[in-house]
């Protein structure tokens, strides 16, 4: 059974009262964008979701993902920044100057160093970089294109499902806005070494100098990467990061109808988000968040503890209370054994699930008597029967 419990009654309550006049519903804000996506990267806090798990056309935002192969593939040493690539004829057509669309213009049979076809990507959304990059670390565009899917499940996004490594049109590939930033923040995180490049301003290579295509550079907004993309089918999409004053927001926007609108919702969301709420403490760390049932334990409930603080992002108008639940699958079975995951805190503001935080058990909990167990089984065959018939 999964249970929804709400956080520890005394703490939920002091929090309610002392945060009811303070925690809103999300400000009214609306954007043309047909799905959107903001958080605030360090406390993942959720400030405004648009369609945001709606399954779109990644267009180029699919080369965070081939990047990412990349950059976790230089990280465990498997490759290196200076290894060469050579330039396959296939590459060449499909992504190279004669294919009519983003390239690097690198020449047919040509040994390309990884770090520029890195540069080529990130910079000037390089088709040509991108199937070559693929070829050479999995033998074909197919097999890379697999490997980018397991990839992302193993990152935790389970609707992403890639069939190419440029994000060219295919109906079978797929992504969602939400899951293209939680992606970009994993970037961010665990390669700040790489990251770099998407702030790069240009880049040349065979004598041909291209700028950035990611238009919020130049625009003195503190933002710093990540990829835009454009399909007739998904419209103009983006994903940026941005930072200002310490703190760091992660937004996606896709179904723009130009780019001039890209950039115009962009910055307006951006600017939303820095100015329009406040950093708000709601555990410290070692604080009990809530508690878990047991079921057959020397205790019949266990306290949960979260591994950081938990501090939240709430907006400064439209005031609401916020809501906090913890949930699991339950009730636990003992023995428990302190440090084991329980659950997950979860906290609304409004109707908006603005942060989920894994949540542990705080302490041992043995095996209680058989008594003790009876009187367990029991309970939950009687609230058992209440749940199959409610």
């Amino acid at each position: 059974m999964r249970a929804v419990r709400p956080a520890s009654t005394i703490v939920l309550m002091c929090l309610a009262w002392v945060l009811s006049s303070l925690l809103a519903h999300a400000q009214l804000f609306d954007t043309r964008a047909k799905q959107a996506f903001m958080m605030d990267e360090e406390t993942g806090t959720v400030l405004f979701s648009k369609n945001a798990d709606e399954l779109i056309q990644p267009a180029s935002l699919a080369k965070l993902m081939t990047l990412e192969l990349v950059f976790n593939s230089l990280k465990a040493g498997r490759l290196h920044l200076d290894d060469e690539f050579v330039v396959s004829e296939n590459a060449w057509r499909k992504g190279g100057a004669v294919s009519g669309g983003s390239t690097m213009f690198a020449k047919v049979h040509s040994s390309v160093p990884l770090e520029a076809l890195i540069q080529g990507i990130a910079v000037q959304s390089a088709n040509d970089g991108c199937i070559t990059v693929a070829e050479g670390m999995s033998g074909s565009e197919d097999n890379f294109a697999r490997e980018m899917t397991a990839r992302a499940r193993q990152l935790g996004l389970e609707k992403s499902v890639f069939t190419n490594s440029t994000g060219l049109p295919d109906p079978n590939q797929h992504v969602t806005i939400r899951e293209l930033v939680l992606l970009a923040r994993h970037i961010h995180q665990t390669y700040p070494e790489y990251f770099k490049y998407f702030s790069e301003e240009s880049f040349t290579w065979n004598k041909i100098l291209q700028r950035n295509r990611n238009p919020l550079l130049k625009m003195d907004i503190g933002v710093d990467g990540m990829k835009t993309g454009h399909t007739d089918e998904a419209g103009y999409a983006i994903v940026a990061t941005a930072g200002r004053d310490g703190r760091r927001l992660l937004l996606g926007m896709s179904g723009l109808s130009s780019d001039r609108e890209r950039m115009e919702e962009s910055r307006k969301m951006l600017d939303w988000g820095f100015r329009a709420f406040e950093k708000m403490p709601l555990f410290a760390l070692g604080d009990v968040v809530g508690e878990a049932s047991v079921y057959g334990g020397d205790r019949s409930t266990v306290d949960l503890k979260a591994r950081k603080p938990i501090d939240i992002f709430v907006p400064l108008t439209n005031r609401d209370k916020l809501k906090a639940r913890i949930v699991y699958t339950g009730p636990i079975l003992a023995p428990v054994r302190e440090g084991q995951e329980i659950g997950v805190l979860k906290v609304w503001i409004g109707d908006t699930l603005s942060q989920e935080t894994p949540v542990y058990a705080a302490e041992d909990i043995g095996k209680g008597t058989l008594r003790q167990q009876a009187m367990d089984a029991l309970a939950e065959l009687a609230t058992g029967w209440i749940r199959k018939y409610r």
